[in-house]
């Protein structure tokens, strides 16, 4: 009876402890010690102060500015960017019943992009993509908007592609080739135009030339090479068109208004660089081709309904023993201690496949002369790419080949989950899968707690918060990846959310985000019902 009333006690007090400690933001003696010390097991400590990077007098005061953020200002901010789609069902869905998505940057502007769209009649499937842009976002840009065209050509017949290179030849209108899915946000920067539209038309002509190379592959096999000559053709292009620009400049041609700065400058496209991970999905079969280090997870709902994350994909980068030894291999024995340094491709790039980065790929002279003709777009990119990368001498170092599997979609694989490395920093797989699987499925609310043998009243008010804050979690969100983001960015080291921690990873200034976090974007594709 003691024992109990004691209980009932704590329960009351300690919420209204922790509520007290959250607003006043202090701690006493070896409370405060604990309590950060649990949370630096999953999520890093936010400091109090910060000064700009760059130096400057300016002070942050974390607890008062970063703080202050109300309930519906977090989730205007959480939800600006989020987009649904749901799928008809029937054939032409593919087994995609609809898909979530959201993106939230870091860097200013936002170096993520996302595409997503249907393949019309002649190459059916639905296309989702995340891109991961570095040295600024004009690669990822292009990228997100060029690729689902690519793809849509290598995979479509050759009777179809004859309809439309006569329909161009005899000015009519082509046909689309895709059906985009797109939040206002999204592809709001010029594409290239008529520079895209050449190397794609191209690109179909050269199919169309090569015809009697087409064999009988299966289906599996023609899907992945698809991918991957969509792919390695894209980047091609995108480097063919950057010599191009440079062979029509000089250095005493004037720049045109704006020429430099623009983010569809073939030059400065090439110069930044991207990762991709896309995923097709079609008649029941699910590929991914991945370029990189963004991740695609499969969320699988086991028969006793417990969830089980699946990687689709590997990281290309030095923590990947494969990788490593590929890039490797790929040079002379003499560069075995310069061609990975730091975990680096050269001890400056982290992926080891890209799109653009033509810095890794071009000639050295190549690359000299672009530094020479065109030192006013080099100025806007990125520091980094104004020299010549070190102990640079046998290029190409970077691939745009990418990692293709396929997966025949089953019963118990319920949804799919595309994210930039942004995420993965801050979350475990398991973690992503077992949050959108306790949402879509809604048994987190309705599951009885059953406390372990020998608990403690701490650990049994431990689990009671993180139910809470878990159900209050799962009402806000309707959307799967707005979901992945509040909890991302505002564990509380139990699994649920502290809304002053999410709060001030919000309200981070541009010039400190980046110091905590990645631009993160997510698509959760869903697959199948949940079993309930």
């Amino acid at each position: 009876m003691v024992l109990l009333c004691s209980f009932c006690w704590f329960s009351r007090w300690f919420p209204q402890r922790m509520a007290l400690l959250g607003r006043t933001g202090t701690f006493s003696g070896c409370f405060r010690f604990e309590l950060q010390q649990c949370r630096s097991l999953s999520s890093p400590p936010l400091p109090r102060l910060h000064y700009p990077a760059g130096g400057g007098s300016r002070k942050y005061r974390m607890g008062q500015e970063a703080g202050q953020m109300s309930p519906a200002q977090i989730n205007h901010t959480l939800k600006a960017n989020e987009y649904s789609h749901t799928l008809p069902r029937g054939p032409a869905s593919h087994g995609v019943l609809g898909f979530q998505s959201n993106m939230l940057p870091s860097n200013h502007p936002g170096e993520d992009c996302r595409s997503s769209a249907t393949c019309l009649p002649g190459c059916d499937g639905v296309l989702l993509g995340v891109f991961d842009g570095h040295a600024g976002p004009a690669c990822a840009h292009t990228v997100s908007q060029r690729l689902f065209y690519y793809i849509a050509v290598a995979m479509l017949p050759l009777r179809v592609l004859a309809e439309i290179e006569l329909a161009v030849e005899e000015e009519r209108a082509v046909p689309p080739l895709l059906e985009w899915y797109k939040h206002p946000q999204d592809h709001n920067c010029p594409d290239g135009g008529t520079i895209s539209f050449h190397s794609l038309r191209n690109y179909w002509q050269e199919r169309l030339e090569d015809k009697d190379l087409e064999d009988e592959e299966e289906e599996g096999d023609r899907v992945t090479s698809a991918l991957v000559n969509a792919f390695r053709r894209l980047d091609y292009d995108l480097s063919v068109e950057a010599q191009v620009y440079l062979s029509m400049s000089s250095p005493r041609r004037p720049s045109l208004p704006g020429e430099a700065s623009s983010m569809s400058s073939p030059l400065r496209v090439a110069l930044s660089g991207c990762t991709a991970c896309v995923a097709y999905v079609s008649n029941g079969v699910l590929h991914v081709a991945n370029l990189g280090d963004s991740r695609a997870v499969l969320g699988v709902q086991e028969p006793d309904g417990r969830w089980s994350a699946v990687s689709l994909t590997n990281d290309h980068n030095a923590q990947n023993p494969d990788e490593l030894q590929r890039i490797l291999g790929e040079h002379p024995p003499s560069e075995c201690k310069t061609v990975v340094r730091h975990d680096r491709l050269l001890g400056l790039l982290l992926p080891f496949r890209a799109f653009g980065d033509v810095r890794f790929k071009w000639s050295a002279e190549m690359l000299s002369r672009a530094h020479e003709t065109r030192p006013d777009v080099l100025s806007v990119v990125s520091e980094a790419v104004r020299t010549l990368p070190p102990h640079y001498l046998t290029p190409p170092y970077l691939s745009a080949h990418p990692e293709v599997t396929q997966h025949r979609i089953r019963p118990s694989d319920k949804f799919l989950v595309l994210a930039t490395d942004g995420l993965w920093e801050l979350m475990h797989r398991q973690t992503v899968v077992q949050l959108v699987g306790e949402q879509l499925s809604g048994l987190q609310q309705q599951r009885p707690i059953v406390p372990a043998s020998g608990m403690t009243l701490g650990g049994l008010q431990r689990l009671l918060l993180e139910r809470r804050g878990r159900v209050i979690s799962v009402l806000e969100d309707q959307n799967a990846a707005t979901h992945l983001l509040r909890h991302a960015l505002g564990d509380d080291g139990y699994g649920a959310v502290a809304p002053t921690r999410l709060a001030k990873m919000l309200s981070l200034p541009s010039e400190l985000a980046r110091r905590y976090r990645d631009d993160i974007t997510i698509t959760v594709i869903h697959l199948n019902e949940p079993d309930l």
